[in-house]
């Protein structure tokens, strides 16, 4: 059924599928295998590297909602204890840590996360005990990341580099374990984990948005979406066809090629190639954070030994020769001597197997409700979760422009507000879009959300603006620019509405060096200073410092 290949009269293996790579038989992962470790590797390293410049800033001892803050609500919830209630509600190591010291053991845990990520990404090799610390610490970090934390893709991250512990042996660190066979229960797990991927982010959308039935969405989404680019910029001026056509091949990806998996050897490859260009696809034209490359790596999982070989080096002893020598001593009949930690390991991928089909059950009955819910996890240990995305399309950009004024009178007509820009959201009209990809900036990322919501339900908006309203060091680092930076802090910050359009290429307004056309909505928050912010403030327990 899954068209593994068998063994011939003569011993040996025949692939009936695809071609042989490299003189390597179909049906082994050990290749498989290394590219999976160094790809979750990949993408935990951009994680804990985003952690480490930017999680001080948000969650830390003075970050715009910090961790401490959070963890003591979560305590007082659970009656005033760290106890099962506390740990089950909020799973993280900082439940053990001195909470005031939250900004050395936030950066030491992104450090280590780092270090760990690196040398299994150089090594191409890694255990269990390596790939259990990399998950531990991350959902360290999303347990305590509350909205900054918030997105699929750290669910997506945790479900995958779970995944990741079971290709391991526990303690050998070789590239080749031999004794260690790459287990097809966990190679399938990948499988079905971009199985629902794909299939729950198509069904999103045809029960979401009518925009993807009619289709229409691609018309407003590369101006529309959290953080364009600038191919987003050039895509969005295609024809209405060319858009049409764009959401049939979303469609045809996300709701018919997921079956592919099921239908054998050579249909599983060609699912993961189809998936793999597509995610390189929505990497080109958009900056969403690490979602897409994070989504390719259970796509390697649709590849075998003899379908990776191109990738390694055919140099004798190299890990490619070393496939090559075990399957010649398989094809004789030789195959090395059962141990009892073999029995131990067959043990473990079945009980394995059977705990990720017990957690798919409500993940199953999620996918089959016509009241779907997207990116959601429904264990606190985020084994097996729920993902989708963009059920519904925003039709117009909203930004939120933080402005500043050294003048006294905030409502002074000839008062002279500045601009903050930040790192990558739009702002100044000139300034050609962003590509960061792979990284992410997640307070520029949550300024979008913001500007289609309130700023009563963005607090740390609030919190922000009173940082920039001392010019504090840490705010500052999340902005690209600061216009107070050398006159000292602004007397007032305020907040306004704009509605964003992409300038048409070729106008009058590309002409002028525009990216952005812009027209002012309203006020989204009201001027504010430091002595209107401090009970404010003090009713958060957010520390201020009032030095104008």
């Amino acid at each position: 059924a899954d068209g593994e290949p068998q063994p011939g009269k003569d011993g040996q293996r025949q692939g009936h599928d695809m071609p042989e790579c490299a003189g390597l038989q179909p049906g082994t992962f050990w290749l498989t295998r290394i590219v999976l470790l160094r790809s979750i590797a990949f993408i935990y390293f951009m994680a804990f590297s985003v952690a480490y410049h930017q999680n001080r800033q948000l969650l830390g001892k003075e970050g715009l909602l910090p961790s401490h803050l959070y963890l003591r609500k979560v305590q007082q919830y659970a009656g005033g204890k760290v106890g099962i209630e506390a740990f089950s509600y909020a799973p993280t190591i900082l439940w053990f840590l001195d909470w005031s010291d939250m900004d050395i053991h936030l950066n030491n845990i992104a450090l280590l996360g780092m270090g760990l990520s690196v040398f299994v990404l150089v090594t191409g090799c890694a255990n269990m005990i390596i790939m259990f610390i990399l998950w531990i610490l991350y959902h360290s970090l999303v347990n305590i990341g509350q909205i900054w934390y918030s997105f699929g893709w750290e669910s997506q991250l945790l479900e995958t580099g779970f995944l990741g512990i079971f290709l391991c042996p526990l303690l050998t660190l070789r590239s080749i374990p031999r004794q260690t066979l790459p287990s097809k229960i966990v190679i399938w797990s990948f499988r079905w984990l971009i199985f629902r991927i794909m299939l729950g982010a198509g069904l999103i959308k045809i029960r979401g948005d009518r925009c993807w039935k009619h289709l229409t969405c691609m018309n407003y989404h590369y101006e529309t979406q959290p953080v364009p680019n600038p191919i987003a910029y050039y895509m969005h001026g295609s024809p209405w066809w060319f858009h049409s056509f764009e959401v049939l091949v979303n469609h045809f990806v996300e709701l018919i090629v997921p079956f592919f998996l099921l239908m054998g050897r050579r249909m599983c490859a060609i699912h993961g190639i189809l998936q793999i260009l597509f995610q390189v696809l929505l990497i080109v034209s958009g900056n969403l954070s690490f979602l897409n490359w994070l989504t390719i790596v259970p796509c390697i999982a649709c590849f075998d030994d003899s379908n990776l070989a191109f990738l390694f080096s055919s140099r004798q002893g190299k890990v490619k020769d070393q496939v090559s020598m075990i399957q010649a001593k398989e094809a004789m009949g030789h195959k090395p001597p059962t141990h009892y930690g073999a029995y131990v390991r067959k043990v473990l991928n079945i009980s394995f197997g059977v705990l990720i089909a017990y957690l798919s059950l409500p993940v199953i009955v999620n996918l089959l409700s016509s009241k779907q819910m997207m990116n959601t996890s429904f264990n606190p240990l985020r084994i097996v979760n729920t993902y989708g995305a963009f059920g519904s399309i925003t039709k117009e950009r909203t930004e939120v422009i933080v402005q500043g004024t050294l003048n006294e009178d905030p409502n002074d007509p000839g008062a002279m507000w500045e601009e903050y820009e930040f790192k990558c959201k739009p702002g100044d009209l000139k300034r050609r879009p962003c590509i960061i990809s792979p990284y992410h900036y997640r307070l520029d990322w949550l300024m979008w959300f913001a500007a289609f919501q309130t700023y009563e339900q963005n607090e740390w908006l609030i919190h922000l603006a009173g940082r920039l309203l001392t010019n504090d060091s840490l705010a500052m680092s999340l902005i690209q620019h600061n216009p107070f930076q050398s006159r000292g802090p602004p007397r007032w910050v305020r907040g306004e509405h704009y509605r964003y359009k992409f300038s048409r290429p070729g106008g009058s307004h590309a002409a002028e060096g525009k990216w952005w056309i812009r027209k002012r909505i309203g006020v989204y928050f009201p001027p504010l200073n430091v002595k209107g912010l401090k009970r404010y403030f003090k009713e958060r327990d957010w520390p201020i410092r009032d030095n104008q």
